[in-house]
């Protein structure tokens, strides 16, 4: 059985700021919404595609600081924007077949925690960009 291993290391960019410094996750999904098609009959569930529905979760630690977390992404907050993401952080300029960069474009960002406190704790927050055009750079 075949295998392929790689250090996660991955690049982010959000809203052309890299914050690859500031995120400890990265999740890109790729979905279709299931719409039932089954009709009378059928002795068994029947499914067909239905639009597409994609996101990116990030967790990302949180920085006030100029051109960092709470800076780049307060703005964003009910707008639409585009988010990179690659499993390299090469991949974010120089995409490639081992380091494809996936490109979230007109993707929405609906709420950012802006305070996450714990005694002792470093401060992190988790976003989820919606929807948007999901594109795959591999050269």
């Amino acid at each position: 059985m075949a295998t392929s291993t790689y250090l996660s290391n991955p690049g982010v960019m959000v809203n052309s700021v890299d914050l690859t410094d500031q995120c400890t996750s990265a999740t890109v999904t790729n979905m279709s919404e299931a719409l039932e098609s089954t009709a009378f009959g059928s002795t068994s569930r029947v499914f067909t595609a239905g639009l597409f529905n994609q996101e990116i979760t990030l967790d990302l630690y949180m920085s006030y600081a100029a051109s960092e977390t709470y800076a780049t992404l307060a703005a964003l907050v009910g707008t639409t924007t585009t988010v990179k993401v690659s499993n390299t952080v090469a991949g974010l300029t120089t995409a490639s077949a081992t380091s494809p960069r996936f490109e979230l474009v007109g993707t929405f960002l609906e709420s950012l925690p802006v305070i996450n406190a714990t005694m002792g704790e470093l401060s992190t927050i988790s976003i989820t960009f919606k929807g948007g055009v999901l594109t795959t750079v591999v050269s």
